[in-house]
């Protein structure tokens, strides 16, 4: 009986998509600057990067998003999308945040501090984005190192994710 070899390769699932994880593989969610229009889609360059790793990726930024949506808890698209994502952020096993320079990515600054004391996060911050001050000063105090390109980051998550 012959064996099947299968090349190994990401999973990404971006949301609002429903997850199950994957025993015996890393996750690692991509937090970090979306704002449509103003933000590379990072996002993208990871998945790439990692398009032969067997590792999940948890998307946040969705195909679909509507501006339109009241950023109201009442309602029923804009709550599935924040609680897709905090459950995701609590799931991963790493956070991978990017802070873009050309955004204000407020959600992120709150996601961070929300997860600063988990003791997953990678966080890059290039110079020029508007608190780089404030991230760093939250790192320093946690324990988590400051990646100033986005290369760095993707550099050290692959050595994580070895």
């Amino acid at each position: 009986m012959s064996e099947i070899h299968t090349k190994p390769e990401v999973h990404i699932f971006k949301a609002p998509m429903s997850t199950v994880k994957t025993p015996g593989r890393r996750s690692v969610f991509l937090a970090g600057s979306i704002e449509m229009g103003k933000a590379e889609d990072w996002q993208a360059k990871i998945q790439k990067e990692f398009r032969d790793s067997p590792v999940d990726i948890y998307n946040p930024r969705r195909d679909d998003w509507d501006s339109s949506w009241k950023q109201e808890i009442t309602d029923p698209q804009f709550s599935k999308q924040v609680n897709w994502e905090l459950d995701h952020l609590e799931q991963a096993d790493f956070i991978f945040m990017y802070f873009s320079p050309e955004t204000k990515a407020p959600i992120s600054l709150l996601e961070m501090g929300l997860f600063a004391h988990s003791s997953k996060m990678i966080v890059v911050c290039p110079e020029g984005f508007y608190r780089k001050g404030n991230v760093d000063i939250v790192c320093k105090r946690n324990n988590i190192q400051v990646f100033t390109s986005l290369r760095d980051g993707i550099e050290m998550l692959k050595y994580i994710l070895k």
